[in-house]
């Protein structure tokens, strides 16, 4: 199945999952899996902690650099960097940087 990132409409969750601003993104949703095709932190943006009880999540980082925050490890990404946050695990995004955290993610649901 095709999906086109034109046709999917653009949403602003502010302070998502406890986190600090807003986070942009396109979303598809069906139910079984999140695709966030273009999401955008600001500086100074993050998405809260919070854990995968029943999914996990794939991230790409398209442009910016931030933290991730995965079971108390912290880890620096940079563009082209993937971030694997597998099921049971938690984790945080921060853009701790000057410029937009651009990125892409699959948030799949797991038995």
């Amino acid at each position: 199945m095709k999906l086109n990132y034109k046709d999917i409409a653009l949403s602003y969750l502010v302070n998502f999952n406890g986190g600090e601003k807003e986070l942009a993104a396109n979303i598809y949703n069906d139910g079984q899996v999140k695709i966030l095709t273009r999401a955008v932190l600001i500086p100074g943006a993050s998405i809260g902690l919070h854990c995968h009880t029943d999914s996990l999540e794939v991230i790409l980082i398209l442009s910016g650099t931030g933290k991730m925050i995965c079971n108390n490890i912290e880890e620096r990404l940079n563009p082209m960097d993937i971030h694997y946050c597998k099921k049971g695990e938690c984790h945080t995004l921060i853009n701790d940087s000057n410029e937009d955290l651009v990125f892409f993610a699959v948030i799949p649901k797991v038995n």
